[in-house]
């Protein structure tokens, strides 16, 4: 039992080095600005039935790193927009996409499974949320109307800070001199261009994301760490192992069930890796995983009624599965 906790805390260690801390603090930073400083209805506004598609999917698409939402407060956020008028494809489009590319996940995704797979999350998650819009578009057609959003001033003032937080974000795996240059350019421009609300609501959002994801971050490496030394190898080369149809429709479907909360899908997909995961099936849970759960299962298909619900969940897991497969042949 004292070796497994070592197991647990050695874990910890390995995860939480500095240069995973010099990503994840910014991202911090740069998923809160979003969620409190964006203008959230200048997007949602955009999404309605009568947007044009060329408009609505492309926004719904990279709304999930805009929004920095994750899988359980996607689903408020998706059924306002729906029951609101959204059409259908660009409502399905972000229900996706939103858990997807989660600024945070996408970080750390990168930081602890390769930039080759947090590249392929993103890219993946953003072609395949847009495939399932239209799908599902084409296959339930509608005309709906939506209600008119106010639009909200101080777009440009966010949309700077946002450059600059992505900026710091990426100097910090290139300099670390570079990084503390842009953290310093980065607090003197918000104390400059934002109220002293806007500041403490943005510092407010922060905290609430250290809080609310960290404890659960913390406890799911540990115990992630405790499953590499107690799960038996040959299980997880044998059923997720490889590039086969098997392993990722394992991967798919155990991923759509499962639940995890933001960034707890790295360190246990990293754990199944070291045990003989492939990278494909790697990929397809990664997708699959933070998208579904059986708890958001229940709220789709109460929201979207029972067939168009079973739809957009088939959707996931299969294009998920073929996502997979795709990435396992070219890796």
């Amino acid at each position: 039992m004292q070796n497994l906790v070592w197991v647990g805390i050695n874990a910890l260690q390995e995860y939480l080095g500095f240069h995973v801390l010099i990503s994840l603090i910014p991202a911090f930073f740069l998923a809160g600005a979003i969620a409190s400083l964006f203008p959230k209805e200048n997007i949602l506004r955009l999404v309605g039935a009568d947007a044009p598609k060329r408009v609505s999917y492309p926004v719904a698409a990279i709304s999930g790193c805009v929004l920095a939402v994750c899988s359980c407060t996607v689903l408020p956020l998706f059924a306002g927009i729906y029951r609101r008028g959204a059409g259908i494809g660009p409502a399905t489009t972000f229900l996706f996409s939103a858990p997807a590319i989660n600024i945070l996940a996408i970080v750390y995704t990168a930081q602890i499974l390769g930039y080759t797979i947090g590249a392929a999350r993103a890219v993946a998650a953003i072609g395949m949320s847009i495939v399932i819009g239209l799908l599902m578009a084409a296959v339930f057609t509608e005309r709906r109307k939506i209600a008119q959003i106010r639009d909200v001033g101080g777009q440009q003032r966010a949309t700077i800070l946002f450059i600059l937080l992505v900026a710091m974000l990426i100097s910090g795996s290139i300099n670390h001199i570079i990084f503390a240059g842009f953290g310093v350019i980065t607090a003197v421009y918000a104390y400059a261009n934002f109220s002293r609300e806007e500041l403490t609501s943005w510092m407010r959002e922060v905290w609430f994301l250290l809080r609310s994801i960290v404890p659960l971050l913390l406890a799911g490496i540990f115990f992630a760490g405790i499953i590499t030394e107690l799960l038996p190898q040959d299980v997880i080369s044998t059923y997720l192992g490889g590039n086969t149809l098997k392993s990722n429709g394992i991967a798919g479907i155990s991923g759509a069930i499962m639940y995890f909360c933001t960034l707890l899908e790295v360190p246990i997909i990293s754990a199944l890796t070291k045990l003989g995961m492939g990278t494909g099936p790697a990929l397809t849970m990664l997708l699959a995983g933070p998208a579904l759960s059986l708890p958001s299962i229940l709220v789709i298909t109460r929201t979207l009624g029972r067939t168009r619900g079973l739809t957009y969940i088939s959707l996931v897991i299969i294009i998920s599965i073929v996502s997979g497969l795709i990435f396992g042949a070219l890796s």
